[in-house]
């Protein structure tokens, strides 16, 4: 384990800067996610991080050691790709040892390592299959092996259940969580998924346009974002943003998350008319169009029997709106 600490970061590409000065501590042990837009620079960030690609200015330290200059290969990283990126020509046991090999490991410890790995993984019946017989999530959990298996000091991951189906994402992620409570390592994960990153992380990092928009711990950055941006990417249904003239309410806009709107068929304070209702079985979702604040979704959990077209008065809970300024920030 090794605490990482990103100072004053910057990188371009062809005069356009994709990473501002980025500035980020990360503790010993942690698991933090980056999360963000695609091209708001995640993926850039880290493969800086793992030594892929070099900043134009800033540093890294990783225990206390600056590894901004250094190879991949003395940094003590070991990275786990969206693709997997395994070896089609060796088996799950050569797939899993060939790091250990090339680092000049012996045959017998390296052998000792993989079968350790692999009974963590539950691989030991496939250490002798090779990649195509293997399916997306055993593929998934080659890769990650992999990178156990050397024992660095830091993980990063980038989108490694992209590739994966609804079902196994979700398999994934217990397996995931599970194992970085039994090694503790420090881990940087990126994904587009914020469900992973709320249910992973110990942290998470909002990221938009190459700049940090806030972190913290995931329920933290739900209920107490910074800015309209933040506050709109968290959160699925994404949070309502409405005009807070109508309102009577501070600032410019009012924001409330679609959970925290109570809806009748019979009375409420503000009218609208149901334009589509998602049921999902745990979940229903509104669209509600009002002529006062335009579009406004709802959710009500459980199966609600709406239908299209209907008349229907909306609530909103004072006690949970957020308010934001003309620019977005929040007013607190």
């Amino acid at each position: 384990m090794a605490s990482l600490e990103i100072s004053a970061l910057r990188k371009s590409f062809d005069g356009l800067e994709v990473l501002h000065g980025l500035d980020l501590t990360i503790g010993s042990g942690e698991f933090w996610a980056l999360v963000g837009p695609s091209g708001c620079g995640k993926s850039v960030l880290l493969r800086i991080i793992a030594g892929l690609l070099d900043p134009d200015s800033g540093s890294i330290r990783l225990a206390g050691r600056d590894v901004t200059a250094l190879p991949p290969v003395e940094r003590d990283i070991a990275m786990v790709f969206q693709s997997y990126a395994l070896y089609p020509h060796l088996t799950v046991a050569g797939n899993l040892g060939i790091g250990l090999r090339q680092a000049g490991l012996s045959r017998r410890d390296t052998d000792k390592a993989v079968r350790h790995v692999a009974e963590i993984l539950a691989l030991s019946p496939l250490l002798r299959r090779l990649p195509q017989e293997l399916s997306g999530g055993e593929r998934q959990r080659v890769a990650i092996g992999r990178a156990i298996v050397r024992k660095p000091s830091l993980f990063l991951f980038d989108e490694p259940l992209s590739n994966l189906d609804a079902s196994l994402r979700v398999h994934m992620r217990i397996e995931m969580a599970d194992l970085h409570r039994r090694l503790g390592t420090t881990t940087i994960y990126v994904t587009h998924d914020q469900v992973e990153a709320m249910t992973l992380a110990d942290h998470i990092v909002v990221m938009n346009k190459g700049r940090i928009e806030q972190w913290g711990r995931p329920m933290d950055v739900y209920h107490d974002p910074d800015n309209m941006f933040v506050a709109g990417f968290i959160g699925s249904p994404k949070m309502n943003f409405l005009d807070s003239g109508p309102l009577g309410r501070p600032g410019r806009y009012v924001g409330t998350r679609p959970e925290h709107i109570s809806v009748s068929l019979t009375a409420g304070a503000i009218a609208g008319t149901l334009d589509h209702v998602e049921t999902l079985g745990s979940e229903t979702n509104l669209i509600i169009r009002t002529e006062r604040l335009g579009t406004i979704t709802a959710r009500l959990f459980g199966h609600q029997d709406f239908t299209p077209g209907a008349a229907v008065f909306l609530d909103l809970d004072r006690a949970r709106e957020l308010y934001f300024d003309a620019d977005g920030l929040r007013i607190r």
